[in-house]
């Protein structure tokens, strides 16, 4: 497989912006190999839906701007619909936890919730902070939002928060395969 499929599959998957120092590491490729490839991607994506974003040294594949009528419509569609399963357990997690991380969040739920989060944060559900334990990532939180919507003005308030949390925690702490923070 090209070097430019294989960017395109791992920032497909990833869906978040990756550096390109990271897709080197994820790629085992030098830096300069990663900016030929997406050089590559970045054309062969000129007349297609989805498009290459660039911020700083960070790389992130999204919908193309000529397809925003079309998305846009597409998104209030899926805003108007139940959150689900998904949406639930994620914004459970979130709740109870009080912050987490979408390691952590895949972690708990035993799947990727990139998706859901997003769908979350569209919503006005969840937000997407500056992880406290380290700078570098993201946490995710409730939003104000959605404290008023369930009536509550703290996570804290929340029904059986103190017995959730503990075993969230708990559950967390049982194994030595917790996710890096």
């Amino acid at each position: 497989m090209n070097i430019d499929a294989q960017l395109e599959a791992v920032l497909f998957f990833k869906a978040e912006p990756v550096s390109v120092k990271r897709l080197g590491v994820l790629l085992c490729v030098d830096p300069k190999a990663v900016e030929d490839g997406l050089a590559v991607l970045e054309e062969k994506l000129k007349c297609r839906g989805v498009s290459l974003v660039r911020v700083g040294d960070e790389i992130e594949l999204r919908t193309a701007s000529a397809a925003s009528a079309l998305v846009e419509k597409l998104t209030q569609e899926e805003l108007s619909r139940d959150i689900g399963k998904a949406g639930a357990e994620t914004l459970a997690v979130i709740l109870y936890r009080g912050q987490a991380t979408r390691r952590e969040i895949d972690w708990i739920r035993g799947v990727n919730s990139t998706f859901t989060l997003r769908e979350l944060a569209a919503r006005g559900l969840a937000r997407r902070i500056a992880n406290p334990k380290d700078g570098r990532g993201y946490a995710y939180e409730p939003t104000p939002e959605l404290l008023a919507h369930l009536g509550v003005s703290r996570v804290e308030d929340m029904p059986n928060y103190a017995d959730a949390k503990k075993e969230l925690d708990a559950f967390a702490d049982k194994t030595e395969n917790k996710p890096n923070e």
